[in-house]
């Protein structure tokens, strides 16, 4: 329920739970009985969004509703019954009897953990704590890794750190020239749409790249249309158009960057025509956009999951990075390279330790120093903390093999849908000993596991985030959580001493923050001078903020980048091609991506009829020319065949995609799950799997083939058990 009046009376201030923009909101509890427990408020005075909210955020107080959301712990008794009710003692029994057994019959490394972007920054630091002193396992990772890591590499390349924005969101409507790249934040983060008009309505110009003509592009000055996964020649394409045509910035180059003769070099080699035709874009729309970025003042290159997703993402964002460099719009007000996160703390998420390469603070797990820092704060021996373990996917992959994880404890993510090869992905968790998730909802992952944990959700409980700007806020509790359910902090602490660790898990999500705190303190992402007050008073601290007198750090690289010289690096890339490209067999690309009405894999937003009601089901979008030649009417039934296996959804038919491609979003499960046909080839330096590009065979369905709408399933504590036994054939 959502009230667009502003009245504070008895209102919490908070954030929204979805995406990385952490709009603020209001939350106002209801009288019990009611079919929610709080209302949803706009926040106006929120610097982000300024109230706005998109569908998902105005309905997000109905997965508090208790049948939407887990209110009890589930076990499993063998492996074929059906998940029932079990109290929080015998759970955690459970999950450490499983993880205790693992570890003494194959090995510390033989227990595995897998967070989420989603977590807070007090649980993210706390599930790496977890695991590397408490389980002292190598092998956590999280699906962050599936988000931004290839834009988080290239930005550590080109700077020296990653932040996803290192300006605030305000800055885009201030700009003279933005391209953004592989996103569609009309759909994926609505109200970051006004910032985009705002450009435009300041007389900015907007450049647009994507295969589909999004309702994002249909703002855009210019749209270029390429094929799926040639982005990283379309950079290198206007980088060459830069140079031809003066619109170089060679006092920028020569006094802040290093590397560009190498850089320019590789440029040279993807001339104007070679570039229309690696990527389909023609000639005259390449000269427009440089023309355009090359003339502006100053410019933006945003990018997010398109360029990202590809089994080159991080040379791909390197190369737009290099086009900023050039130009000279990097470093200085108004201008330079970011990243639109996806996740809601997926920025937070992989700073305090979740990822299989990383200690809080961004600090490298293999640095002596960082390890000694930690170590200290931990009151362990640094010689104790694993090294680097594997990375998401390739934990995965691994699951119930021999030198693979045999027991794992995931927490906030649901990898049957969401990762890629989902068919495998789940044959893989199906084959482990012992799999445990903390979840607020029995997602399809829950369903196959043998201690379900119900955790609290975001108005539950306190705890920070920090939003795609570098931004560190505070959701803060408006409501009691069910008597049934823990946060995922006092799961850590109840685990933690069922494994001989009794200190060092505080279950209160300040004094976790507070330790955060000090093993950030020095790091690239320093929290040290950020507290719970501090975020209160200014509404959010960016960071690194290392003192408590510091300001925070609204805007990076002003002065120096974060290099050991404080010059920024050009790198010098070149194309290649994506890592499966069609052929005769599968003769059609595909690329998937996100609807307005659905949040990753759906397994909250699924759960809310209001959102089910826009977005219903999978489909298959496909322009007519492709229609035509199939034979295929709007609705009808496709089957849609890569090397990984098939998905079945009805047919979308419209102009706004390539002839020879073809679109599918990745909220679902079951018959329409669009990740079982894609592509889990890894970027050599950020190992992000290759979701955006990948072939594929499309052919009309057997009407028996549909695929289910939606997974709105029961979850209170006395239908779990039901719910349990009921996952989709696709999933079994």
């Amino acid at each position: 329920m959502t009230t667009t009046g502003t009245d504070p009376a008895r209102a919490t201030d908070s954030h929204c739970p979805y995406c990385a923009l952490q709009c603020g909101m209001r939350l106002r509890p209801l009288p019990a009985g009611g079919p929610e427990p709080v209302e949803v408020l706009e926040r106006p005075d929120f610097p982000v969004n300024l109230g706005a909210l998109c569908g998902k955020g105005r309905a997000a107080a109905a997965v508090l509703r208790p049948g939407a959301r887990l209110a009890q712990p589930l076990v499993r008794d063998a492996r074929s019954d059906p998940l029932r009710p079990a109290s929080w003692d015998e759970a955690l029994d459970r999950v450490a009897a499983g993880l205790t057994a693992a570890r003494q019959r194959y090995g510390r490394d033989a227990v595995g953990v897998f967070g989420g972007g989603g977590l807070t920054n007090e649980k993210a630091y706390l599930l790496g704590k977890f695991a590397r002193v408490a389980l002292r396992t190598a092998n956590i990772d999280y699906n962050g890794r599936f988000c931004m890591s290839s834009a988080a590499a290239a930005h550590r390349r080109a700077f020296g750190i990653d932040r996803g924005l290192p300006f605030p969101m305000a800055d885009i409507a201030r700009t003279d020239c933005v391209i953004l790249v592989g996103a569609n934040p009309a759909e994926t983060m609505p109200p970051a749409l006004r910032y985009f008009r705002e450009l435009r309505e300041n007389g900015g110009r907007l450049i647009v790249v994507d295969p589909r003509r999004t309702r994002t592009a249909e703002q855009a000055d210019l749209h270029l249309q390429p094929l799926p996964g040639t982005d990283l020649a379309l950079a290198l394409g206007l980088l060459h158009l830069l140079m031809a045509d003066g619109h170089l910035d060679e006092d920028f180059i020569a006094r802040r960057t290093t590397g560009f003769a190498q850089a320019r070099a590789a440029a040279m080699a993807h001339w104007p025509e070679r570039v229309e035709r690696l990527t389909g874009v023609p000639v005259a729309q390449l000269s427009a956009a440089a023309a355009m970025f090359g003339g502006a003042g100053q410019g933006m290159v945003l990018t997010a999951r398109g360029p990202e997703q590809q089994s080159k993402g991080t040379d791909t964002v390197s190369a737009w990075i290099n086009l900023c460099l050039a130009a000279g719009k990097a470093g200085r007000p108004g201008s330079g390279y970011g990243c639109l996160t996806g996740q809601g703390n997926g920025q937070g998420g992989r700073e305090h330790g979740q990822k299989a390469d990383q200690l809080p603070g961004y600090r490298s797990i293999t640095d002596p120093e960082a390890r000694a820092h930690v170590a200290a704060v931990w009151g362990v021996d640094p010689a104790a903390l694993p090294g680097p373990g594997r990375s998401a996917y390739e934990l995965l992959d691994v699951l119930g093999r021999d030198g693979g994880v045999r027991a794992l404890l995931l927490m906030g993510s649901n990898p049957v849908v969401s990762a890629p090869r989902a068919a495998h992905v789940t044959e893989r968790i199906r084959a482990l000993d012992f799999l445990a998730v903390s979840d607020v909802v029995l997602s399809e992952t829950a369903r196959l596991a043998d201690v379900v944990l119900p955790a609290t959700q975001w108005a539950e409980e306190t705890g920070t985030t920090t939003n795609l700007e570098g931004r560190v806020i505070l959701r803060r509790k408006a409501v009691d959580a069910p008597e049934g359910v823990r946060s995922d902090l006092a799961v850590l602490h109840g685990l933690a001493a069922r494994l001989g660790v009794p200190e060092g898990f505080p279950e209160d999500p300040e004094e976790v923050f507070e330790e955060l705190r000090r093993a950030s303190a020095g790091g690239q992402a320093d929290y040290a001078g950020i507290s719970y007050d501090r975020i209160r008073d200014e509404d959010g601290v960016f960071w690194p903020c290392p003192g408590e007198d510091h300001p925070g750090t609204p805007r990076l690289f002003l002065d120096r980048f974060a290099t050991p010289d404080g010059r920024a690096r050009f790198a010098a890339v070149s194309h290649r091609p994506a890592a499966e490209e069609p052929d005769g067999d599968y003769p059609l690309f595909l690329t998937t991506g996100r609807v307005v009405s659905q949040y990753q894999s759906g397994a909250q937003t699924r759960r809310v009829d209001e959102l089910n009601k826009a977005a219903p089901g999978p489909f298959v979008e496909l322009h007519p020319v492709l229609a035509g030649r199939l034979g295929v009417e709007e609705g009808e039934l496709l089957a849609v065949s890569s090397r990984r296996g098939r998905a079945v959804a009805p047919a979308r038919v419209t102009d706004t995609v390539r002839p020879d491609t073809v679109f599918m979003p990745f909220h679902w499960g079951g018959a329409g799950r669009a990740n079982s046909l894609t592509n889990p080839a890894l970027d050599p330096v950020s190992r992000m799997p290759e979701f955006k590009v990948c072939a594929v065979r499309v052919e009309r369905a057997a009407p028996a083939s549909a695929a289910p709408t939606s997974a709105s399933s029961p979850t209170s504590a006395s239908s779990a058990a039901s719910a349990a036994s009921a996952a989709t054939e696709a999933d079994r």
